[in-house]
């Protein structure tokens, strides 16, 4: 298994009213790791999809532990479940800056 690691602060855009980073903001988060992720390996989407594989997402499923707030700094554990073949998996976990962990998504692309 792979396992890359990036950092993004919770913007006051993405919160609500209360404070709280919005629920739909995550599937956004996960995309930042995946995507660090590929340029870890010197690689991009724009390449990928230069040379012809897309990397539509399939499935994702979301499980929320606790919430992220305004100006938190998230770590986004992307591990590379399954190796490429037809399908690639995915998962990512969000943790703040205490190590807590906030948030666990799935998500199966295909290629």
């Amino acid at each position: 298994m792979i396992v890359h690691n990036s950092k993004v602060r919770v913007r006051y855009g993405e919160t609500d009213k209360m404070g709280y980073a919005y629920y739909g903001i995550y599937p956004q988060y996960y995309e930042i790791g995946r995507t660090e992720m590929i340029r870890s390996f010197d690689l991009s989407y724009k390449k990928l999809e230069e040379d012809g594989i897309m990397l539509p997402v399939l499935s994702l499923e979301i499980k929320y532990i606790k919430p992220a707030f305004y100006d938190d700094l998230l770590t986004i554990k992307t591990k590379l479940v399954k190796m490429p073949s037809i399908r690639i998996q995915f998962e990512c976990e969000v943790y703040n800056q205490n190590d807590e962990l906030l948030n666990i998504g799935k998500n199966l692309k295909n290629h």
